[in-house]
């Protein structure tokens, strides 16, 4: 299992929010790269990249922290956050990211999103599913769908989807463990997905728990800030 720590951006900053909301929003670092470079130093190998600002405008704002990541990291960064149209996608892949995660436009314009899928085929395309009492949320969670979070991911499948992660909304951030009936539920409905757990992460157990489940990866981020989980725990695992 993969560990894939979270950078996620606001004003250019390393930040976190509690539940998406951005009204409880923590500062952690205002320098993304000197994190970037912790995580790399640790032996880490990817790196989870959320613009924030560009959920919320619902345009790409901090390329230019992805073009400083990528240019003086050697982290594998999936970058999403404000990916509307085949411009912002293109220009994604051109500042530096080896994937473009998307969420949003996957509910709201399926055809573009398959486009993508069948142009840069399913390695470079993650698919954030975030989910609130397991149905999808778009737009920063803002925004709650009737959209049933298995019948969404077997549609993209359909479509060459390859790799996917979840975010339970109602766990992020607060600590308190993984969503692991849901990820279980999603793993045995879709063996052949590359399935990425995402949120609540609070202690080196729980990535031990998401790996027997069967989780290709674990995306974590405050556990790592807050000191929950340490560099070389994350070095050894």
């Amino acid at each position: 299992m993969t560990i894939i720590p979270a950078i996620d951006l606001i004003d250019g900053k390393c930040v976190r929010l509690t539940q998406g909301d951005y009204t409880q929003k923590t500062i952690y670092n205002e320098n993304p790269l000197e994190v970037a470079k912790e995580f790399e130093n640790a032996g880490l190998q990817r790196l989870h990249l959320v613009d924030l600002d560009g959920a919320k405008a619902k345009r790409v704002v901090n390329q230019k922290v992805l073009e400083t990541l990528a240019s003086h990291t050697n982290l594998v960064i999936d970058f999403g956050g404000g990916i509307k149209n085949n411009k912002d996608i293109q220009s994604v892949f051109d500042a530096g990211a080896a994937m473009a995660t998307v969420g949003s436009i996957a509910v709201k314009n399926p055809n573009i999103f398959y486009e993508w899928l069948d142009k840069y085929g399913g390695d470079k395309i993650l698919l954030g599913a975030d989910v609130k009492d397991e149905k999808i949320a778009i737009h920063g969670w803002t925004e709650q769908t009737a959209l049933y979070v298995n019948d969404f991911l077997e549609e993209n499948i359909k479509h060459g989807l390859r790799q996917a992660f979840c975010t339970d909304i109602s766990k992020d951030g607060l600590l308190t463990g993984p969503s692991i009936d849901l990820y279980k539920s999603i793993i045995k409905h879709f063996p052949e997905l590359h399935f990425i757990a995402s949120g609540g992460v609070s202690k080196l157990d729980d990535l031990k728990i998401l790996k027997q489940v069967g989780c290709a990866g674990a995306i974590v981020g405050k556990a790592i800030y807050e000191g929950r989980i340490n560099m070389k725990e994350l070095r050894d695992f």
